[in-house]
């Protein structure tokens, strides 16, 4: 049974080595740049045997796309825990949904498409940050009693916003428009969390 344990242990120990390669590969050279071939190169293996764990790239990017959403939704449960009005939850998600992009820019470009073609296959990690922040956004309006249609249309509000300035800002990256877009980013949250109160 032990040998049995230390197999399995081995296994996700090699699957994770390969997504590490994979990711450190995209840091160095961008996605354009990741290959079965150099992941192999990274981690000392022959291509075969990466090949037995990841069918294809794409297996490859749409397992980091999990891993991506379920970080993310980790650090905004996070931002949630440390406030109790929703007002205040839902601001620091916002900001913490901001740092994520720039501090994991080559995932999240992976997870939402910026500058590549994210992956075709939807993955149930990516349901988490959605259901916190419809969540959150529900307890700011249920004065109002919101449908569900309504929360899911200011939802989209803040991700079109807060997304756009994020993708501006992964394009076009300079000093200047950062700190611009930093002070954009504040009185957006601010002013469609005070539209929907």
């Amino acid at each position: 049974m032990a040998s049995k344990d230390r197999i399995l242990r081995q296994k996700e120990e090699t699957r994770n080595n390969i997504l590490g390669a994979a990711y450190d590969i995209v840091k160095d050279e961008g996605w354009n740049g990741l290959s079965m071939r150099k992941i192999a190169d990274r981690i000392e293996y022959t291509a075969p045997i990466i090949y037995e764990y990841f069918s294809n790239k794409e297996a490859i990017l749409e397992e980091l796309t999990g891993k991506g959403f379920v970080k993310l939704t980790k650090e905004l449960q996070a931002a949630i825990d440390k406030f109790k009005k929703p007002e205040d939850q839902l601001e620091a998600m916002w900001m913490t949904y901001w740092d994520f992009a720039f501090t994991n820019t080559e995932m999240y470009q992976l997870m939402f498409g910026v500058q590549m073609t994210c992956c075709a296959q939807r993955c149930s990690a990516q349901e988490g940050p959605y259901k916190l922040f419809t969540h959150v956004i529900a307890e700011v309006m249920k004065d109002s009693n919101p449908s569900q249609d309504i929360i899911k249309q200011k939802y989209f509000t803040f991700f079109s916003v807060i997304h756009g300035l994020i993708a501006i800002n992964i394009i076009n990256k300079s000093d200047i428009l950062e700190t611009i877009n930093a002070q954009i980013l504040k009185d957006a949250i601010g002013g469609i969390i005070k539209s929907i109160q």
